[in-house]
């Protein structure tokens, strides 16, 4: 499944990267800058690909403002800003600039991930039908199929599933699965990862046997009936 890439701008290091892990988590391609020329540069080379920019306004070498101007000459993707400037007419004057979102800091991770969504279905970048074999998401409405029968699950038992669906054919550690689901903010046992995976194969069935344990690891959804 092709990801969306996101182009984060951020010359706080520690941030830069917090924000790189997680959204990696999360399904999407990241790529990185420190300064506003960085940036420009990255764009330039990736315009078909980046679909959205998160970028902070106090950057080293010139204002975020700047490289928003420079960017809506030949280009309308959408640009999340990130700000300390939390006062009402810095926000609006983000809008007015050309920016499409407005984050102040400091924000959880989880709002980063709702401002995100948000914006690339506003401009109808992300893919709200999510399928794999018989299993499909209507992301919209929260809602899993197998084939034509809804299944009826819980709010984690949804977003651990919407997660491994969103990273099929990929070997996922318990450590990255409680990051990516629990948002950083569990503490706890990874078993619980186990338990949740347990409840969900029981309602997807035998006939979609696509959670698989790696030992010593954790988990891959694939359809091993693809090999044959």
């Amino acid at each position: 499944m092709r990801k969306i890439k996101i182009l984060v701008v951020d010359d706080e290091i520690k941030l830069l990267q917090t924000l790189t892990e997680f959204l990696t988590l999360q399904g999407f391609s990241v790529v990185q800058a420190q300064t506003g020329n960085e940036a420009l540069d990255l764009f330039t080379q990736n315009k078909k690909e980046i679909e959205l920019i998160l970028l902070d306004l106090m950057l080293p070498d010139m204002s975020g403002y700047s490289v928003i101007r420079e960017i809506r000459r030949f280009s309308d993707v959408p640009v999340i800003i990130l700000s300390a400037k939390s006062e009402i007419s810095d926000q609006i004057s983000g809008f007015e600039k050309g920016a499409d979102d407005y984050i102040t800091k400091p924000f959880s991770l989880g709002l980063v991930k709702l401002h995100i969504e948000a914006v690339l279905k506003r401009t109808g970048k992300m893919k709200r039908v999510l399928e794999y074999g018989r299993l499909r998401i209507e992301k919209d409405r929260q809602v899993v199929y197998r084939g034509e029968e809804v299944l009826e699950m819980t709010r984690r038992e949804y977003e651990l599933l919407l997660y491994f669906m969103e990273h099929a054919e990929t070997t996922l550690s318990r450590d990255a699965i409680l990051n990516a689901v629990w948002e950083y903010d569990y503490v706890g046992d990874v078993r619980t990862v186990d338990t949740l995976v347990k409840q969900i194969r029981k309602k997807i069935g035998k006939s979609c046997n696509y959670i698989h344990t790696v030992y010593g690891v954790g988990y891959l959804f694939e359809d091993k009936e693809d090999e044959k």
